[in-house]
């Protein structure tokens, strides 16, 4: 028996996306930005591809760019931005964001760049009345709020609507990396205040190596990747055509999910692992329990432990998840996104994110369900491995 519970990292392509993206190699394999037969055979094909991606986002085509994916379109919207603002030097964000967001808010602090980290409480929820006082105090040299949407650890969803509403009082640009929630939860960007939104493919079934930027059709931002007219001219290079034509199908299928049944019957999967996991093993905590959460994530610790230990032992049981925290050179630290929300260390180390999808079946919670207690049971005995007090 295998389970495959790691489906914030990635999904697996859904057949009809890998059908697509095939017979568009063999077939559209054309420069879309051509003008014979051929080239305007593959433009058709990107351009029906926006729109089933804008029908999803509730956004008109206009307003989405084509990326490589979510890290470019951070990256695109958090440099885009404050080069269009350049006379403001300070940025708004959290200190739980991934790190396609923190890194480089990372290197514009060692650039003089004030960033501002926003108060979070123990269930990695953003203080609005803090954002409030830093737009009061800061909102004239602030080029942009970035907050990301749904949390990829723990699977908290931020207040986006109550957060957009503010910067808009204060004629601030608001980002929101979205990597976990499109294609996940009903988006209305024509109904929300929120300026760019990113996210990627294969975070929904969809392939790897695409994603997008939505911009807000008013918004000013400064295009990163130079060298052709492509995507209305804020994003070069020749486009990724069949990455493109798999995004939109992925895009149709997540919209089907959501009209039906599907989060319901997964959120009903993620609360009776929640609720075994805690009732079978002693001490086991619920990173977030009290936040609002998506219906696929939950992150659990399991202290004393090491997220790595717990890892590998069920890794060789065939059960894959992931770790809230990350591995370096053999040595394992914890999470900076659970630390900077207040998780105590011990817990933190032990932390382990199980993420379901669409595709989740029941016999894998019960895989789970049984081999978890057998597994914190055998390292408990023999490996804690945790701080010492």
């Amino acid at each position: 028996m295998e389970a495959y519970l790691d489906n914030n990292a990635t999904t697996r392509p859904a057949d009809a996306v890998v059908d697509a993206v095939t017979e568009t190699l063999r077939n559209d394999w054309a420069n879309p930005s051509s003008v014979h037969r051929f080239g305007q055979r593959a433009r058709h094909r990107v351009e029906l591809a926006r729109e089933q991606v804008c029908t999803l986002l509730g956004c008109r085509p206009r307003e989405l760019i084509f990326t490589s994916g979510a890290t470019e379109s951070n990256n695109l919207a958090l440099h885009g931005f404050r080069l269009a603002r350049q006379q403001c030097r300070t940025i708004i964000t959290t200190a739980l964001e991934h790190s396609a967001v923190r890194e480089p808010c990372q290197h514009l602090a060692d650039s003089g760049y004030r960033i501002i980290n926003l108060k979070v409480d123990i269930d990695g929820l953003v203080s609005v009345s803090d954002l409030q006082a830093a737009l009061r105090q800061h909102g004239n040299d602030t080029a942009l709020v970035a907050i990301h949407w749904i949390n990829n650890e723990t699977g908290a969803i931020q207040p986006v609507e109550e957060i957009g509403g503010l910067c808009r009082t204060h004629a601030v640009p608001f980002f929101t990396d979205a990597t976990q929630a499109v294609g996940k939860i009903p988006i209305h960007l024509d109904q929300i205040p929120v300026d760019a939104l990113s996210f990627s493919g294969h975070k929904m079934h969809g392939p790897k190596g695409i994603g997008g930027l939505f911009l807000r059709t008013r918004s000013r931002l400064v295009p990163q990747v130079l060298g052709g007219p492509q995507e209305r001219d804020r994003r070069g290079g020749t486009e990724n055509v069949p990455g493109i034509v798999g995004l939109g199908v992925a895009a149709d299928l997540a919209g089907q999910c959501l009209a039906g049944d599907g989060p319901a019957r997964i959120e009903q999967l993620r609360r009776r692992l929640e609720q075994g996991i805690i009732e079978a093993v002693p001490d086991a905590q619920v990173i977030s329990a009290n936040a609002p959460r998506i219906w696929n994530t939950t992150n659990i610790g399991f202290p004393p432990l090491e997220s790595e230990a717990i890892l590998l032992l069920l890794s060789e049981k065939g059960l894959c998840a992931a770790a809230g925290a990350a591995c370096s050179s053999g040595s394992l630290e914890p999470s900076p996104v659970l630390l900077a929300q207040g998780v105590a260390e011990t817990v933190a180390h032990g932390a382990i994110r199980f993420s379901l999808s669409r595709e989740t079946r029941d016999q894998e919670i019960d895989y789970t369900l049984d081999i978890i207690p057998q597994v914190i049971e055998k390292l408990r005995a023999s490996l804690p491995a945790g701080p010492k007090a």
